[in-house]
């Protein structure tokens, strides 16, 4: 959509719109989407589940950019994790479990129950510090080691290809967690040496929650293998390999959800990747310029704006305004976002950009915080709608 029919659209009657979902996951599903849910369910062992688990296998390869293997899980993305972990780690063997935010942490309690878990920390808001990475891989040789590509919690995209040439020349499994960057970012899998990558369904792949995907290389494959006390039941990568011989898993699927994917999957599929990853990253872009222009600040601390998440933006919040203040404001005005978490708690917002997000949902978004901000006495009535002009500059180039 051009930039100034996005902004007009932004106008037309409020009364009666859906909550606009403008969260990190779960984000807004199209009807099509929701179309998909409702057909009659099938039989998940027969040929109709085989076709279509084969071609929503195959798209997320062309996602993924990779020839690894790739299973669909009947879990969230930290289904994922935990099965990535499970299945690679024994008791006694180290995980490097590189963290700079909320789900970096996640990553550690996991491995925690798994093995011997080490925790490389950074601050929240700032970018891994690959030269800190080197350092821990060869002090502590771990079998694996874990990292987030694009933390949410923080709004930081991390350094995935330096991290993986790292772990790959001390010949360790890298697992890397995309769910919220692979279907929005360019995330070449294979290129970057991640042994596992995972998605979650809710993000941004545009459907809805319940389902998570992960690849796994030849490498993991011989690591899963050698490890006969594979604690995962459930969610025995094995037993998923076995059972695509004849594009089936292993227990039974959430079939309506494999079909909403299937249909997300195609709508990527007729945007193109790389126009995809465009939008997202234009759209991001435009949030970030926009809240500048309205004399707020972002919450990471980085020096290179490649080092800025392209699905997430993370926001100090403004003297004055709880977090629990500025979301029941956004939601008043129909527009869902969200607070930080744990260490960050009561000091951000975050605004996602990811999935199916179109310049008319960023439009109606910057308008509903300089609303928010006016009424507050943050923002001087000459100020309003410096945030529209900023995001329009950017978005015009979409």
């Amino acid at each position: 959509m051009e930039a100034k029919s996005a902004r007009n659209a932004r106008a037309r009657g409020r009364e009666g719109e859906e909550l606009l979902l403008m969260a990190p996951g779960p984000v807004k599903v199209l009807p099509r989407i929701l179309d998909a849910m409702s057909k009659p369910v099938i039989y998940h062992r027969g040929s109709e589940f085989a076709e279509l688990y084969e071609e929503i296998v195959n798209a997320l390869k062309e996602i993924f950019q990779t020839e690894n293997d790739i299973f669909v899980l009947s879990g969230s993305g930290t289904c994922a994790m935990e099965a990535a972990i499970g299945n690679l780690v024994q008791e006694s063997e180290k995980v490097l479990c590189i963290s700079n935010g909320k789900f970096g942490e996640r990553f550690f309690e996991i491995a925690s129950r798994y093995g011997e878990a080490v925790a490389l920390r950074f601050e929240w808001g700032r970018p891994v510090d690959v030269s800190a990475v080197r350092a821990a891989v060869e002090e502590h040789e771990p079998a694996v080691v874990t990292m987030v590509h694009n933390e949410t919690s923080t709004g930081v995209l991390n350094p995935a290809a330096e991290v993986g040439r790292i772990v790959k020349a001390n010949d360790a499994i890298f697992v890397l967690d995309c769910i919220t960057s692979i279907g929005g970012d360019d995330v070449p899998v294979d290129k970057i040496h991640a042994d596992i990558a995972i998605v979650g369904s809710q993000k941004c792949l545009g459907a809805p929650p319940g389902l998570s995907a992960l690849s796994v290389s030849e490498e993991a494959w011989e690591k899963i293998a050698a490890n006969k006390r594979r604690k995962p039941y459930y969610m025995d990568l094995l037993a998923f390999r076995k059972s695509f011989e004849k594009r089936q898993t292993p227990y039974t699927p959430a079939i309506p959800l494999f079909a909403a994917l299937h249909e997300a999957l195609r709508i990527i599929q007729e945007e193109g990747l790389r126009n995809r990853i465009r939008r997202h990253r234009t759209l991001a872009k435009a949030v970030r310029e926009a809240v500048k222009s309205i004399g707020l600040s972002l919450f990471p601390k980085v020096e290179s704006e490649s080092a800025y998440s392209n699905t997430v933006t993370a926001i100090n919040l403004p003297e004055g305004m709880t977090d629990a203040e500025m979301k029941a404001e956004m939601r008043k005005r129909g527009i869902i976002i969200v607070g930080g978490q744990d260490k960050v708690k009561g000091k951000i917002f975050r605004i996602a950009t990811m999935g199916n997000v179109t310049a008319e949902d960023v439009f109606r978004t910057i308008e509903a915080l300089e609303d928010v901000l006016f009424e507050r006495g943050i923002l001087r009535s000459k100020e309003r709608g410096a945030g529209i002009d900023a995001a329009e500059r950017i978005i015009s180039a979409l």
